[in-house]
């Protein structure tokens, strides 16, 4: 794998923003390319309607914004609450697939133990991009985990932007590539008694797309759901998707978080790609997650 570097320096120089400093919450960066790490929030009296409530939420987008992915540790949230922390970003996603806790489609159960087939997320992915309008972002709260292991690996796809060479950068604008649900979700959830539905979504997107929010460029190819490149030839689509996702995956562009019991993770899906570790057999690691819808990719 590629370390982006040479006799130069770096090819990726990444400089961070730090702007204005926090009034009603404390950001602890991971690494200085993504993931932080919040505190001073209690998100069950955030979303009771705690006095600093507007201006805490306010930092928390705008902490969203600069680290892509945030943390918040020692949480006590009911399913209600968790809800209603994701509408504070807008409207809830339903996944075309999972299962759910309780009686809101919106609440996602998250579950593997040591007779689990399979644990959510084991691949890198951006949540549900084969959807029309992927979620903006996802909420994860884990109540119980294993002793060891169970990370979470998130990865910037500002950064994996713009270390592209120019040349790569001109031979990908414009294009667009297939993403499908399909493959991946048909039979998926068959263990938790979950039926197939008669299909699954599909939807072509800009293999770059822009952020609406900080309008900065991002790759948006994964390899979950993206099954070709349009307009090109198979074998180059192929070869071009196998380079991307290589490049994608470098660890220069990563954060890995330690799950600790009644933590949340907070990720934008618009310009990260995750992957969660089921390195803990025979463990168990459970909890719920609630996705914001977004906007069709441009």
């Amino acid at each position: 794998m590629s370390s982006l570097a040479g006799k130069q320096g770096p090819r990726y120089r990444h400089t961070a923003d730090d702007g204005a400093p926090y009034e009603t919450i404390a950001v602890e960066k991971l690494t200085p390319i993504i993931g932080a790490e919040i505190s001073g929030v209690d998100i069950g009296a955030l979303v009771d309607g705690d006095a600093r409530s507007n201006r805490q939420m306010d930092e928390i987008h705008r902490a969203l914004a600069e680290n892509l992915v945030i943390f918040f540790l020692d949480q006590h949230i009911t399913p209600k609450q968790h809800l209603a922390f994701g509408r504070k970003f807008g409207e809830l996603h339903v996944h075309p697939a999972a299962p759910h806790e309780d009686e809101d489609p919106a609440l996602m159960k998250i579950y593997a133990d040591k007779n689990s087939p399979r644990a959510n997320g084991e691949g890198w992915h951006s949540d549900v991009s084969c959807d029309l309008e992927p979620p903006m972002g996802s909420i994860l709260y884990i109540k119980q985990c294993p002793p060891r292991g169970g990370d979470t690996l998130f990865a910037n796809m500002y950064a994996a932007y713009e270390a592209l060479s120019d040349r790569m950068k001109i031979y990908l604008d414009g294009l667009t590539a297939l993403h499908d649900g399909e493959p991946i979700y048909r039979g998926l959830y068959a263990n938790y008694g979950v039926a197939d539905r008669p299909s699954y979504p599909h939807a072509e997107h800009p293999v770059v797309r822009t952020h609406p929010v900080t309008g900065k460029k991002a790759l948006y190819v994964n390899r979950g759901f993206t099954r070709h490149i349009n307009g090109i030839p198979r074998d180059e689509s192929d070869a071009m998707l196998a380079y991307l996702y290589q490049h994608a995956e470098n660890p220069l562009f990563q954060c890995r978080f330690r799950w600790t019991e009644n933590a949340i993770a907070f990720w934008d899906n618009r310009c990260t790609q995750h992957r969660a570790m089921w390195d803990y057999w025979p463990h168990t690691r459970s909890g719920t997650r609630v996705t914001v819808k977004g906007e069709r990719p441009v």
